[in-house]
């Protein structure tokens, strides 16, 4: 009797231990709304992550830089501060795996099936590999989707672009297409990207619709041109040290919920983007501008120069790889 008392009284202890332990929290900072792709599939990952763990791991999303603007949030993900970032591909340039840069080339994907052969392909792992040293291990891609671009006078002709300051994220490819069809880059923190359009120290950027419509900066822009000429996605990333410290069971268990939330994230995506143009287009506030063939010819030939300027900063292998598995003809 006694025995069975004792294993009774350390079967309560043991409960209310496990019941007293802190979770595991994972701080997931990005810096767009809520409701586009990457915040839903946050939200998503946050709500199937505390579920099949039992309320062992707490996943803390903080949306709309509300604790690191861009340039922020990549030291903090290394320092610890936070654990989970899902970062555009354009931001590892700076931290210097500028292969990456890859995915900021204009028109080097013609669809959502090119550009998964990449992301979802040895190609993209590959380059996930080269975060490690940097003290990141990438998880997954995330698609945003292929980007419009915007500004208060009609973007049809190459022509058109010539001294207009158009905002871009930091990236040297970036820079490369702005300049190559004689527009202005001007690099901005995505969170001050309204203001700047709307007083005019910018007068136009590019963006996929769920961004462009979420951050309403299709009211303080005249013109959406319909280009499709870029792609923005995300890596999903975790501080290193950190995603290796986890026991083994929650670690398999969270990386099994970011394949669900990746799924989740890239279904989403191109729903949002359509709904999002449809929005724009029944609120008033922004002209739809549709490129010919030949108009969208121009303007691949123009930007091809980025291509040409980048070959050797990005990677002449990393390019050709991707050409390769696109079947991207350079001009």
């Amino acid at each position: 009797m006694k025995l069975k008392t004792l294993l009774a009284a350390a079967a309560l202890t043991a409960f209310a231990t496990n019941a007293l332990a802190a979770p595991i929290v994972i701080k997931f900072s990005h810096v767009v709304a809520q409701n586009t792709p990457k915040g839903q599939a946050a939200d998503y990952f946050k709500k199937i992550a505390e579920q099949r763990t039992k309320g062992a791991v707490k996943v803390e999303v903080y949306p709309n830089s509300q604790l690191y603007k861009d340039k922020e949030e990549m030291e903090a993900l290394q320092l610890g501060a936070v654990q989970m970032l899902a970062p555009s591909l354009a931001k590892f340039g700076p931290l210097g795996v500028k292969d990456f840069e890859v995915f900021d080339l204009p028109f080097i994907f013609d669809s959502y099936a090119e550009l998964h052969k990449v992301t979802q392909g040895p190609i993209g792992a590959k380059l996930l590999k080269k975060l490690e040293p940097k003290g990141i291990l990438g998880l997954a891609y995330w698609d945003n989707g292929f980007k419009v671009m915007s500004a208060n006078n009609p973007l049809k002709s190459v022509d058109d672009f010539k001294g207009q300051k158009m905002r871009i994220q930091s990236s040297k490819v970036l820079e490369s297409q702005m300049r190559s069809v004689g527009a202005i880059p001007q690099t901005m923190a995505f969170s001050e990207v309204y203001q700047a359009l709307q007083t005019g120290v910018v007068n136009g950027t590019e963006n996929p619709p769920s961004n462009l419509y979420t951050q309403k900066m299709h009211e303080v822009q005249k013109y959406v041109t319909l280009s499709d000429h870029g792609y923005l996605g995300y890596a999903v990333i975790v501080n290193k040290k950190f995603w290796e410290g986890l026991p083994k069971d929650i670690r398999a268990t969270l990386e099994a919920c970011m394949k669900d939330a990746t799924k989740f994230a890239n279904d989403v995506a191109k729903k949002d983007n359509d709904e999002a143009l449809a929005a724009v287009k029944k609120s008033g506030r922004s002209q739809f501008v549709t490129l010919t063939a030949q108009e969208k010819a121009a303007w691949k030939k123009a930007m091809d120069k980025a291509h040409k300027e980048n070959m050797s900063r990005i990677g002449a292998e990393t390019v050709k790889e991707v050409y390769k598995e696109t079947g991207y003809k350079a001009n």
